[in-house]
């Protein structure tokens, strides 16, 4: 079998794109090569990527396609032949089928005979196939933004093609994309490496021919070689680590073909500033890494990944360059800190007449009116079901929310929006709960954050992110396929993971109806919020899809009793009884399904005159009031435990009993039993949407 390699050379590709495009690079490359015909069951894909390249190679490719038989059929044998002589749509076929008339069979089938032909293909060479079709999968790459550079020409990708590489074993394949032939030559590193071209001998030796131009194709190894540069420049400072960045390594990455790093120092009088604004600058900025001593509080130093190896002079020379703009950058920040408070939080309300929220709703004084409003509905729900927090620091941080939005720190360092409000609210002593609550207002930011730790900040996220997607929806602005220009499935997440990981008793309903009067938008938001409450149980907790369905389809609106109950569910199938006690719910749901399509009348259970009928109606009534009490208690656990006893009697009942009885008052009352077990045991979830094996 032999081995292909693949290799797209680009201009710089932006950092946070390349991650994406790199996994459907490898994916695309599979698939067609798996529908081509040309993968074999053994096979093993590994991608590549640095700024400047894509690449995929493959172990495991046949060199052609094996022959196929094909049975095409074509039309019925009556017109294909007249007395036993083909006829014109007989020898229409035969051509088109690449056959002789004399070789055409009868195909009987439910609607008739046909007229069939046998067709042997021979298989294609993978370089032709490979030469024809793989251009197409590499320029359908989705990318956030494309370009055109080629004057008339109608391919758009990220970044022009510079070069491309395509080897099958050692020797070429010809594909062509965007006007550049493929061929074994690639480019390694701009300044370590120079113009001249890698000669790639085989897909074997690309890692090996690109190291040596100085290239480290593989992210993982590129990864490690940075984790293991800071760790080791940052050892030259006594007692000091670099502060975790996960994200900042992914860029830095992304951003390097051949990477090293450095250590630099800023003077001490900037730590004065907030560590939050000093970060920032440092990680979004200039893509520099903070350093903390052993206290965990920030130090007076920086780290650089840069893209190169350099002497110690050339070290230095870089490290000033970079201490020279950090040190610019902070004195910016300070600046700005400085003349921002001139002008307090509690003066600025108005000014945010002036700010745009939306262009067809108004400002972020309407919105932060608007908020008042939502937030005061949700703190009432609150505080009556006994949550304890502080109403006046809760009205003042949503009054002032938005404020820092007027301050010139933000207007410079759009990222510290929210942080920037907290830190001034702090400074100009508005109190450590109106601090805390505006500090927190955007968290969670990702699926991955934690919540906001105060009520009066999750209060606040709630109601900020509720009347948001509310007022989006009213405009007819929902979220769209992949599209989502308001961040609105992030908002919605953000409110059931809040919901989720607090003690506040709030269901989403009440969040809905918070900032909204129109039932149409609230139905249409009451769903939104349901499908993201679906993708939080199954993509954020893990639970199986089968167990979230039976859970949201027993009640969606309680989001963290449907955690609870989602992980009693989850604990409680691995039990036989629960499973064939689910699997007979799934044949109650089917039965009472054919009785509603059959026009079938639902009696009373009391008429029931078999004896596993009669059994099963006292254990089910015996037991229902027993579950519903653990139900209130939220002893999902306990409760699915007793529902799983009634196995041995809805066995029986299954086993003896003819549940559609021909005699209508006997199936009446059948119908009225499992209607009432599957009523009565259904509140914990839907049991016939568990998948039995």
């Amino acid at each position: 079998m032999a081995e292909f390699l693949i290799e797209i050379g680009l201009e710089e590709i932006p950092a946070r794109m390349i991650a994406g495009a790199e996994a459907e690079l490898g994916k695309r490359v599979q698939e067609f090569l798996t529908r081509e015909r040309l993968l074999e069951n053994d096979a093993t894909v590994k991608t590549y990527s640095t700024p400047r390249r894509l690449a995929v190679l493959v172990s495991g490719v046949r060199g052609s396609q094996a022959d196929v038989e094909e049975k095409l059929t074509g039309p019925s044998w009556g017109v294909a032949f007249k007395d036993g002589s083909p006829t014109k749509a007989a020898e229409a076929f035969a051509k088109k089928a690449g056959v002789a008339v004399a070789s055409l069979e009868k195909v009987t089938t439910t609607k008739g005979d046909y007229v069939g032909a046998t067709v042997k293909r021979a298989g294609k060479a993978a370089p032709e196939i490979l030469a024809g079709e793989l251009p197409k999968e590499v320029l359908a790459i989705y990318w956030a933004k494309n370009m055109y550079w080629r004057a008339g020409k109608p391919e758009r990708f990220v970044r022009p093609v510079r070069w491309i590489v395509a080897l099958l074993d050692t020797a070429v394949v010809p594909v062509e994309i965007a006007g550049i032939a493929a061929s074994n030559m690639s480019r390694g590193h701009r300044i370590l490496h120079g113009a001249a071209p890698v000669v790639i001998a085989s897909g074997g030796a690309y890692q090996s021919a690109l190291r040596d131009a100085k290239v480290i194709v593989d992210v993982a190894e590129r990864r490690q070689i940075i984790r293991k540069a800071l760790d080791k420049v940052t050892r030259t400072v006594a007692g000091a680590r670099w502060r975790e960045d996960a994200a900042l390594v992914e860029t830095v990455t992304h951003l390097t073909e051949w990477p090293s790093a450095i250590i630099g120092a800023f003077e001490e009088e900037y730590l004065s500033l907030p560590e939050e604004v000093l970060v920032t600058v440092m990680r979004d900025h200039q893509k520099y890494f903070a350093v903390e001593d052993e206290n965990g509080k920030l130090a007076p130093h920086f780290l650089a990944v840069l893209n190169t190896e350099v002497d110690e002079e050339g070290q230095t020379i870089i490290r000033n360059g970079n201490a020279r703009e950090l040190r610019a950058r902070f004195k910016d920040a300070r600046f700005f800190w400085d003349v921002d408070q001139k002008t307090p939080l509690t003066e600025r309300v108005e000014s945010l007449k002036a700010v745009t929220f939306q262009k067809e709703l108004g400002s972020y004084h309407w919105k932060t009116e608007e908020n008042l409003e939502t937030a005061s509905f949700l703190a009432e729900l609150a505080s009556k079901a006994g949550v304890k927090f502080d109403v006046h620091a809760l009205t003042s941080a949503v009054q002032l929310a938005k404020t820092d939005l007027t301050t010139e720190l933000v207007k410079e360092f759009t990222e510290l929006q929210g942080v920037v409000g907290g830190l001034y609210a702090r400074a100009q002593g508005l109190g450590e709960r109106v601090t805390l609550a505006i500090y927190e207002q955007y968290t969670p930011a990702s699926i991955e954050d934690s919540i906001p730790v105060s009520v009066e900040g999750q209060l606040l996220g709630l109601a900020d992110r509720i009347q948001t997607i509310a007022a989006m929806f009213g405009l007819g602005l929902q979220p769209t396929g992949s599209k989502d220009p308001f961040a609105l499935r992030r908002a919605a997440n953000a409110i059931v993971k809040i919901l989720a990981e607090s003690d506040l008793p709030l269901k989403l309903s009440e969040v809905a109806h918070s900032a909204l009067t129109d039932d149409v938008n609230e139905r249409e938001v009451m769903a939104f919020l349901r499908e993201r409450l679906s993708f939080y149980l199954k993509d954020v907790r893990g639970f199986s899809y089968d167990v979230v369905n039976a859970v949201l389809a027993a009640d969606a609106d309680d989001v963290r009793d449907a955690v609870a109950r989602a992980e009693a569910l989850t604990a409680a199938r691995a039990s036989a009884d629960f499973e064939a006690v689910s699997a007979a719910f799934k044949r109650i749901n089917n039965i009472l399904r054919q009785a509603v399509e059959k026009g079938f009348a639902v009696g009373s259970p009391d008429a029931v005159k078999a004896p596993e009928a009669q059994r099963l109606k006292d254990a089910a009534g015996a037991l229902a009031p027993e579950v519903a009490k653990l139900r209130q208690d939220r002893a999902y656990g306990e409760a699915l435990g007793k529902i799983a006893t009634l196995r041995p009697v809805v066995d029986a009942f299954f086993d003896k009993v003819m549940v559609l009885d021909p005699d209508e008052a006997v199936r009446g009352a059948h119908l009225g039993l499992i209607d009432g077990v599957l009523k009565g045991f259904s509140g914990i979830a839907d049991f016939s949407e568990i998948v039995t094996s």
